[in-house]
């Protein structure tokens, strides 16, 4: 991990993805977030309410506002490795260091969002399953810990 001249800006480096887990957890993400699209539409006049706990709005709000588009040219990448059914590859992110913090909370809001999956009251969405979680938590893992000095641990070193 290095930091640009002049800049605070991080580099960090995700080794061995494996890209059919992060298809799969693209998937899942992406299901999530079409619910979430959903269910912030207002409602129409006359229109029954829908019981939405307060606390899954406020998740809504902060996972479509804050942490949509952050990474276009890594995900591009990934999709390509995906689409030509490429094994694992190796990504660089140049991300503030502020980031860390930022990360933390996103996991934190999506281990949120998968007890309301798990509930199965006001989502449809099924939760991760333990592979798509742990997968998560070391994508997420490796930019707590990069920002922190730490260095980069490829996937298959993480799950030993």
């Amino acid at each position: 991990m290095t930091a640009p001249a002049g800049g605070d800006l991080v580099e960090v480096q995700l080794l061995q993805i494996p890209v059919r887990l992060w298809a799969r957890s693209q998937e899942q993400h992406d299901a999530l977030m079409r619910e979430f699209a959903l269910m912030s539409v207002p409602t129409e006049p006359g229109e029954k309410e829908r019981h939405v706990p307060t606390r899954l709005l406020e998740l809504i709000d902060t996972l479509n506002a804050d942490f949509e588009g952050v990474s276009t040219e890594q995900e591009k990448a990934l999709e390509a490795a995906a689409a030509a059914g490429v094994e694992s590859l190796d990504l660089v992110y140049r991300i503030p260091a502020a980031a860390a913090p930022a990360s933390q909370a996103l996991g934190a809001m999506l281990d949120e969002a998968d007890e309301y999956c798990r509930q199965g009251q006001h989502l449809l969405t099924l939760a991760p399953d333990e592979d798509l979680v742990r997968f998560r938590w070391w994508f997420l893992d490796q930019f707590i810990g990069q920002t922190e000095g730490k260095s980069p641990v490829a996937w298959p070193d993480y799950t030993r």
